[in-house]
């Protein structure tokens, strides 16, 4: 009976990193997968690198639909300086951030919101100054 031996360690060591390498397929699969794409315009009201540990870009979009309402606020999450450096050089253009959301990551060290951005590009406002359109003249 020398094979049934009970070892503390052994099962210590399952107890202690089966739990480890189950939160961390689970990280990996959030990240992996996306919720949902696509792209959002407006004005970047904030940007800034934010965590105790985990240092992440975290910024504001105002999207604005028509001059005179409320701007309605879209937070996201930047991961990669190069993107961050983008927004930053593009503050006080409209433009479109591409993103994509990932529902039900683990902690904040990975970022503040469910949505991150990969990609911004400046586009042109939409004729929403005066004499812009067609009215009465």
């Amino acid at each position: 009976m020398a094979g049934t031996q009970f070892r503390p360690l052994k099962w210590l060591g399952i107890i202690v990193l089966l739990p480890l390498a189950l939160f961390a397929a689970y990280t990996w699969a959030v990240l992996s997968w996306s919720f949902s794409a696509g792209e959002r315009a407006g004005y970047v009201q904030k940007l800034s690198k934010k965590g105790w540990l985990c240092k992440t870009w975290e910024g504001e979009l105002a999207l604005v639909s028509m001059p005179g309402t409320v701007a309605e606020k879209f937070p996201f999450t930047v991961r990669s300086d190069a993107v961050a450096r983008q927004i930053n050089d593009s503050i006080g253009a409209k433009v479109a951030l591409t993103y994509e959301q990932h529902i039900g990551i683990p902690t904040t060290c990975f970022g503040e919101t469910g949505y991150f951005v990969s990609a911004v590009k400046v586009v042109g406002d939409q004729g929403f100054a005066p004499g812009s359109g067609p009215g009465p003249r």
